[in-house]
Formats: structure tokens, C-alpha cells, sequence
């Protein structure tokens, strides 16, 4: 089955409402108001079937005062049902309408004239020509010429549903990005049941019980229920029109405006990067510029920033930020529209290039270039070019899925096929870019270790390396160094990165290895009374003891009195924490030489060993005694 989302628009009173009724059988004026005035004012929904194939309509409000519901309306839609009366032509909410169309993307388009019956049959040709035209200039493709209906007298309703039904062959513009988004329209309360809330599902797709983010607020809700066209269903498809029964939330907390959408997937920001395209016949738009920025169905005050020059002439193309008055939340490539307030007017509209942007420097060509790369880009192209923008820093899966628009699941295996390389901790970085980190290194490591010799005899700590190539973001220097001690370019012990050695050098590293291993087995071995070791007179055994304290294998207790050290396994360590225990549980607390007496050994051990155990929290020294340590000490 296939479905198609197609909004009814034109100016008002030339029988879009009327039109629809025809199509459908349902009466989409529900409002009393609607109604008594013979007028939109809300949108209105209907839907019909073609043989098996779904179709959604969506009667847009045709008088200037509801463009902004008109927006709210059209975002989101696969394609367009102009309605143009022939008694009156083209009139100013019809350009207003095609003009807000084509910002938003859209190109397909079924044309019809109405109220045939009341103009000769040449004038509604002549209307007619004037139609496609104005249609065909404005950016709207027909794959038919309009058509003449007229709802008094059924003519012409056959072809349009014929047109409509060519439509949909021609495919879906929705993005399949898996993670859903849908714009809230109405929420209420339904007795018995708690919150509704409709609106239009923009992408992925929806199943109940499924958890969901209010966005911007954050707020987590859950689906008890859905509906679409009255009827219960398991799950609803992009395009649909849906009513979701939720739980955790009151009506009041998810007003028209907020949208729901799978967890974390976006971020509040008040910075969105966009593409601008003004409206032709548009007064010029200048930097720092306040206007009412429109997407889904929020509306919120923003100030444009433009990159690349002052002032933006009607029908140009220009980047772009806007700083909005308040936090929003809208996807990557979503179309939004730009109105003054006085007079209300369409000026721009465009698509969303960063949705949780940070604020950029003006006239900077590197920036624009790398801004205009993701304007152009399309497909599997948009994830290279984010990539590449993030230089050295590289992207985590999460931030790049948000540049995308698209899920982390769908951007994951997408990455495969494509010139960059997976780093720990979800991340991604171009290739070219990773592979010269890999290729400096070394040769930093190398041209630094001299000056290094001293206090870093065994190599850099890793927050030096990354001090030098600043540029580089953690997970990718983490991502670097791993392969090339995995490639044997480089080693890494104890939180130190140095160059590995020649074959000989790894030969002599080996054997010192070997020895550090004895060193350690013999301090095992000597318990609560180690063996003296002469590490003030022999250099190479003292950078081997200063390797296993560094590793937590040896422990250099203090005898600050004596000024001398004392160098115990871990091992022994824990075991006098159990030896002592019963006595510092006492709560007396004891004296060196009772300590000593418990452990077996003289002043020689259990002074230095009483001193590390203060050190670590293990006891406390209070006058000539030790007690128990401070609190969630356990011994």
C-alpha cells in the first residue's frame, strides 16, 4: 500500500473546503465558527482511498490572518492540491501559499480550478494558462495540465482523483531516518483515557508502548495507545496522521508547538546553521533582523545572522544563523519558514543545516566553504561532508546521526561504505585526516623525548601528547596511539607513550621486564619484612621499583622520622589490614610496639608500614595511638 500526505491550499474562498467534501465525503470545517463564516480557520483533515493506495489531505486555511496554520500544515506534506477559483485567478494568498510550498521543498503539484460553473468556458481556459504558468515559474511540477472542476456539478472530480493517484507513482520525499519526529498540533483530554495528542508523523515510525522525548523540554513520555483515521493500530508510518494516547504527561505540559521524538536524539539549542532563500518581490533581509521563524508547528522569534554579507536582495541564496529567543529542538534538513510580523509576510524559508549549532565567525571562507559543502550535499554524502567539517576533533555517532537528521542505527553501517575510520567510544573521523595524527606521532614522541628524559624517562603522559596536537579530539588520539602500539610503533605503560625501541632495545626491555617481575616475586615473598633494596646506588634498579609502585604492585611506605623508605608488596599491605583489624575495632586504637607485637615485626617495618596505612585512610593517628580511619574506612 502506498500513501501520500497532499495539502489543499489557495486563497480563500475559492473552495478548497468544498473541493475536499467532493473528494472525500467529509466535511473538514469543524469549528462553529468555520461554519457560521464559510471559512477555514484551522486546518482540517480528511482522507480517501484510491483502490489500495491512502491519501491524506490537509485543508489549509486560506486567509492571510491563518498563514502561520498554513505552515504548521504544509511542513511535512509530499505534495501540493492548488486550488485556484476561475471566477477570481490568482489572487495573494495563492502566491503567499506557493511561494511557502516551495520553500518548504515541495514541487509536486495537482492543479485544479474551481467553481467552473460560473465563467464561460473560455475564461476558464484562459484562467487555466495563466495558472500553469504562474505554477511552472514558481518551481511546481503538473504531470497534467489543471483541471476544470466544479462541486455543483461533479465535473471534473473523476480526473482529479486520476492526478492524485499519479502522484503517488512518483514516490515519497519523506526521509527515512528512522527515528521518529511528530510536530504537536492539538492536545487534550480524553475521559477515561488521559492525554491526546494529533499531529502529522514526520519520519520514522511509531509503535505503542514505545518511550518518547517532548522536545524542547525533555520530558519523557511513554505511547498507551494510537490511532490513525479513528482506528487503533500497532504502529503509524511517516506521513500519517496520528492521535497518540500518552502516559506521564498532562494535556497542558504538551501544547501545540512542542514535538515528541525518540530519546535523545536531539538537543535543545538556541543557535540553528540554515540555508536562507529569499522570496522573490521580498523586502531585503539584513543582519540582525528579528522575524518569526516557523517549522513543524512551533513558532518562535528569531535574529538572522548572515555569514556572508549584510543584506540578503529578494530571490538570492544566502547561509546563515538564526539566534532564536528561546531553546528549540527541530532535525537536521528540515524546512522552516521566515515571516515579518508587520506587515505579516512570507520573506524566506529554507532547510536546517545544524540544529544544535554553536555561534560562528562571519566572513571566514574556510567556515562558508565547509557550511556550504553540507548545504549541497545529499545521501550518504551529508555524513562525509560533517565528518570532514569536524577536522581532527572528529564526531561522536551521536552528533554526526544529529548533522545527518537521521538515526544512529541507520548512520552506523552507512559509515562503512564511506572514507572514514571508527574510533573507540563511538566516534568517527575523516580517514586522510587520521592517518597523517598516525603518521606525526612518532615523530613528536621522538623530537620530544630528549627533553623528556629527565622527568618522563619512561615517555609522555597522554595529556602532554595531547597538548601537542591539539587539534586531535580524545577518543581519536586514544583511537591513534591504540593502533600504534598495536603496530608496534609505539609503547604504553603506566599512563606513558614513548616510541618503541629497535630490536635490540625491545631485547634489553624485555630483560628488564624479567627482572622487574623478580624484584616483585622477592618483595612477595618478604611479606611484612621486604628485603633492603640499594635503589640510591643502582640507577637501573631504582627506574624498575619506581615501575611497580607506579603500577600499584609495590607500595614506598615513609618513615618520616628516619627518613628512609621501605618498599612493600600490595600483597603484604592487605594483609596487615586484616591482621590489624580486630585491634583498631576495639576502639582503643593501638601503640607502635602493639602493632609491631601483632604483625611480627620490629620498628624497622612497622613504623614506615603505620605511616602509609595513615597515608591511605586506613588508620589514623591520634596522639601516640592509631585508631580506625575516617568514615567508610573498612580494615
Amino acid at each position: 500500500m502506498r500513501r501520500l500526505l497532499l495539502g489543499v491550499i489557495g486563497h480563500v474562498d475559492h473552495g478548497k473546503t468544498a473541493l475536499v467534501r467532493a473528494l472525500t465525503g467529509m466535511q473538514t470545517d469543524r469549528l462553529p465558527e468555520e461554519q457560521r463564516r464559510g471559512i477555514s480557520i484551522a486546518l482540517g483533515f480528511a482522507h480517501m482511498r484510491l483502490g489500495t493506495d491512502e491519501i491524506d489531505l490537509i485543508d489549509m486555511p486560506g486567509h492571510e490572518r491563518f498563514v502561520r496554520t498554513m505552515v504548521s500544515g504544509a511542513t511535512g506534506i509530499d505534495a501540493v492540491l492548488l486550488v485556484v477559483a476561475a471566477n477570481e485567478g490568482v489572487k495573494p494568498q495563492t502566491v503567499e501559499h506557493v511561494d511557502i510550498a516551495v520553500l518548504l521543498g515541495l514541487r509536486r503539484a495537482v492543479i485544479v480550478l474551481t467553481k467552473t460553473d460560473l465563467v464561460s468556458p473560455d475564461q476558464a481556459a484562459s484562467v487555466a494558462n495563466a495558472v500553469a504558468a504562474f505554477a511552472a515559474e514558481a518551481g511546481l511540477r503538473s504531470a497534467m495540465p489543471p483541471i476544470l472542476t466544479s462541486t455543483v456539478t461533479g465535473t471534473g472530480l473523476d480526473a482529479v482523483r486520476q492526478a492524485i493517484g499519479a502522484a503517488l507513482v512518483d514516490g515519497r520525499h519523506h526521509l527515512a531516518c528512522g527515528f521518529a519526529w511528530l510536530p504537536v498540533d492539538r492536545a487534550f483530554t480524553m475521559p477515561g483515557h488521559g492525554t491526546v495528542v494529533t499531529g502529522t508523523l514526520r519520519r520514522g515510525s511509531l509503535q505503542a508502548s514505545t518511550a518518547l522525548d517532548v522536545v524542547p523540554e525533555g520530558r519523557r513520555v511513554r505511547i498507551r495507545s494510537l490511532q490513525v483515521h479513528g482506528h487503533a493500530v500497532q504502529s503509524a508510518e511517516p506521513g500519517q496522521r496520528v492521535a497518540l494516547n500518552l502516559r506521564g504527561v498532562e494535556a497542558s505540559e504538551v501544547p501545540r508547538g512542542v514535538a515528541l521524538c525518540e530519546p535523545a536524539l536531539l538537543l535543545p539549542a538556541d543557535w540553528l546553521s540554515v540555508q536562507l532563500n529569499s522570496v522573490a518581490g521580498a523586502p531585503p533581509i539584513r543582519t540582525t533582523m528579528r522575524l518569526h521563524l516557523l517549522f513543524g508547528t512551533e513558532e518562535v522569534e528569531a535574529r538572522v545572522r548572515l555569514l556572508d554579507r549584510e543584506v540578503l536582495e529578494p530571490g538570492a541564496i544566502a547561509l546563515a544563523q538564526l539566534h532564536c529567543s528561546r531553546m528549540v529542538a527541530v532535525p537536521a534538513r528540515e524546512r522552516f519558514i521566515l515571516r515579518t510580523a508587520s506587515p505579516a509576510a512570507t520573506v524566506a524559508g529554507g532547510p536546517v543545516l545544524d540544529p544544535a549549532a554553536r555561534r560562528l565567525r562571519r566572513h571566514t571562507p574556510r567556515g562558508l566553504e565547509r557550511l556550504q559543502a553540507l548545504a549541497d550535499a545529499t545521501g550518504d554524502g551529508i555524513l562525509l561532508e560533517a565528518v570532514e567539517g569536524a577536522g581532527g576533533a572528529g564526531l561522536s555517532l551521536a552528533a554526526l546521526s544529529r548533522l545527518a537528521g537521521s538515526s544512529p542505527a541507520l548512520v552506523a553501517p552507512a559509515l562503512a561504505s564511506l572514507d572514514v575510520i571508527r574510533t573507540r567510544g563511538e566516534g568517527v573521523v575523516g580517514r586522510a585526516v587520521f592517518e597523517k595524527l598516525m603518521g606525526a606521532l612518532p615523530r613528536l614522541l621522538s623530537a620530544r623525548a630528549p627533553e623528556h628524559a629527565t622527568t618522563h624517562p619512561q615517555g609522555m603522559s597522554r595529556e602532554r601528547l595531547g597538548a601537542l596536537v591539539p587539534a586531535a579530539g580524545a577518543a581519536v588520539l586514544d583511537e591513534a596511539v591504540a593502533r600504534l602500539v598495536a603496530a608496534g610503533a609505539l609503547r604504553q605503560e603506566g599512563g606513558l607513550v614513548r616510541v618503541a625501541q629497535p630490536a635490540q632495545e625491545r631485547a634489553q626491555a624485555q630483560r628488564e621486564d624479567q627482572q622487574m617481575l623478580r624484584l616483585a616475586e622477592a618483595l612477595r615473598r618478604g611479606g611484612l619484612t621486604p628485603p633492603d633494596m640499594p635503589e640510591a646506588t643502582d640507577l637501573q634498579l631504582r627506574r624498575m621499583l619506581d615501575r611497580l609502585v607506579r603500577a600499584g604492585v609495590v607500595v614506598r611506605a615513609r618513615d618520616r622520622v628516619q627518613k628512609r623508605d621501605v618498599l612493600f608488596h600490595r600483597d603484604a599491605i592487605e594483609l596487615a589490614r586484616r591482621m590489624l583489624a580486630p585491634l583498631l575495632a576495639a576502639g582503643d586504637g593501638v601503640l607502635v610496639k602493639e602493632a609491631g607485637t601483632a604483625l611480627g615485626i620490629s620498628r624497622k617495618f612497622s613504623v614506615p608500614l603505620l605511616e602509609h596505612l595513615d597515608a591511605i585512610q586506613v588508620t589514623r593517628r591520634v596522639g601516640d595511638r592509631r585508631v580506625l580511619g575516617g568514615p567508610g574506612q573498612n580494615c
